[in-house]
């Protein structure tokens, strides 16, 4: 468990710090924003479709370490991916950082390197951080019209 723990620091710092697709992108096809009241976390999500394929995925905003850091690696797993696997795996990091699938161990394959999130369940003030981003491309993808708020 120590090794995880290290990998799930080493993880957030990295991403925190260096967020991948950190950008916006005019020519989305469609876009969220979310906001995390008790925190302050902010973030607009951006997903270009090509058919029912995630062309690609990039966010901005600011925001604690976790939620930068899951915002980072959200955009990593899901590019290329179905919009059926891309709800498999947005199912799979929910009930994963939540407690909800605890019991499962080894955890799911289809959540790969955001398995480094498992620490989050331990602080469920930061399982909003880490989940906010996921619930805004969530709204994307569904096309709702009003920001996300994880209250």
């Amino acid at each position: 468990m120590s090794e995880l723990r290290e990998l799930y620091q080493e993880t957030i710092l990295d991403h925190g710090k260096n967020p991948r697709n950190f950008r916006s992108r005019d020519d989305a096809d469609q876009t969220a924003d979310g906001h995390n009241p008790l925190c302050g976390d902010k973030v607009t999500v951006y997903v270009k479709l090509d058919g029912e394929i995630v062309e690609d995925v990039s966010f901005q905003g600011v925001g604690c370490a976790i939620s930068t850091a899951s915002a980072s690696m959200m955009t990593e797993a899901l590019r290329g991916k179905t919009l059926d696997e891309v709800n498999v795996i947005f199912a799979a990091y929910h009930d994963f950082v939540t407690g909800r699938c605890v019991a499962l161990n080894p955890p799911p394959p289809v959540l790969g390197k955001l398995v480094v999130f498992a620490g989050v369940r331990e602080f469920p003030m930061r399982v909003k951080c880490a989940t906010l981003a996921w619930h805004t491309l969530r709204a994307a993808l569904d096309r709702q019209n009003k920001p996300v708020s994880t209250e």
